[in-house]
């Protein structure tokens, strides 16, 4: 973690990305068509506002166009794309240096919920061009046991449902719940991370719930939404004895946010940032001003790291604006939950 005050931190981004030497080809070509001047006028978080939305350009740009000059030719970067919940998938390069720093902060947050080390992971996620099968694969890893991974393709599924073919959508769920099952009987799994949508179809299994019970310590959820009563339902029912550690985040956020430890039974879950390097913003989307605590808004997000720049990207999801941990940077959020369409574009989320 940096140990900078909001404003230091964001001007020392200034000016990694917008100094000739260190900035990315398409960050320094855009900064000429900007009405003001990143290097002298944004001073703190506040001013990130200022900025365009640039992430729908992430369609069509040439990815090397993201990566800053000042890495040179050690950038070790990983392309991830998303998972076209709102449309064409967009790209985006990870570098080495932020996808183990990622990993790393995940894992901490883990520790904090008393998820256990050196077990074997089950993870019910997309991998390919979705960072979040690497992130589980490299927090196993880093957490001394291994990863066990299921073949998932979430743009499938999604297609599937925009064009109303719910039974093959079904069908194909099945396939992943069967892949889960295999593994779930051979192997010696500690924690399961999957999708919602596949833990309720799990939960429809009794030979895979009872198998969850006697050999899963923890759950970790995340890729789409999780409303409250499925959650305790799932937490107190059906899965009582394991712990379980809700994820929110996206390919956009180079990352993901992390339930907050500590909460009780009756508590929504809230969801802290890896401030200062991605925060959150809950605002009014009509006026675009941020909503008080406890009031609902509409989530932005800012990714600030040398790895790359990307903010005032306006999220597809709502959420109930929270305090930060300490007076922290930016918004907790609780109550995450999506819209039904984003610009032109029905929201379709699927299995993830």
């Amino acid at each position: 973690m940096v140990e900078h005050t909001g404003g230091e931190f964001v001007r020392e981004m200034m000016r990694w990305h917008f100094s000739p030497e260190t900035g990315s080809p398409f960050w320094l070509e855009r900064a000429e068509r900007l009405d003001f001047d990143p290097l002298t006028d944004v001073r703190d978080f506040e001013d990130l506002s200022r900025f365009p939305n640039v992430v729908d350009e992430l369609r069509d740009i040439g990815v090397r166009e993201l990566i800053p000059r000042g890495y040179g030719e050690k950038h070790e970067a990983s392309v991830y794309e998303s998972g076209g919940t709102t449309g064409r998938p967009k790209a985006v390069p990870y570098s080495a240096e932020w996808h183990r720093r990622s990993v790393e902060w995940f894992s901490e947050r883990l520790d904090s919920h008393g998820v256990p080390r050196n077990v074997d992971w089950l993870s019910a996620v997309p991998t390919g061009p979705h960072n979040v099968g690497a992130m589980a694969i490299d927090t196993a890893m880093l957490r001394g046991g291994l990863n066990f991974s299921i073949d998932l393709d979430p743009r499938w599924v999604k297609k599937l449902v925009s064009e109303g073919r719910a039974d093959v959508a079904d069908a194909y769920t099945d396939h992943l719940i069967e892949q889960v099952g295999h593994i779930l009987v051979g192997q010696d799994v500690g924690v399961l991370f999957a999708t919602p949508p596949l833990l309720e179809r799990l939960a429809q299994h009794d030979d895979l719930v009872d198998l969850v019970n006697r050999k899963v310590r923890a759950i970790i959820w995340g890729g789409t939404h999780l409303d409250a009563d499925t959650r305790d339902l799932l937490r107190d029912e059906v899965f009582p004895g394991v712990t379980m550690v809700g994820g929110y985040g996206g390919t956009m956020m180079l990352g993901t946010s992390v339930e907050r430890p500590g909460l009780g039974d009756d508590e929504p879950c809230v969801f802290d940032s890896f401030a200062p390097y991605t925060t959150f913003r809950v605002i009014d989307p009509g006026s675009g001003k941020v909503v008080p605590y406890g009031e609902r808004g509409q989530i932005v997000v800012h990714h600030m790291s040398r790895s790359a720049l990307l903010v005032n990207n306006i999220e597809r999801d709502h959420a109930t604006r929270i305090a930060p941990v300490d007076g922290g940077f930016g918004d907790a959020v609780a109550d995450v939950t999506p819209v039904a369409s984003f610009g032109d574009t029905a929201v379709v989320e699927g299995v993830y």
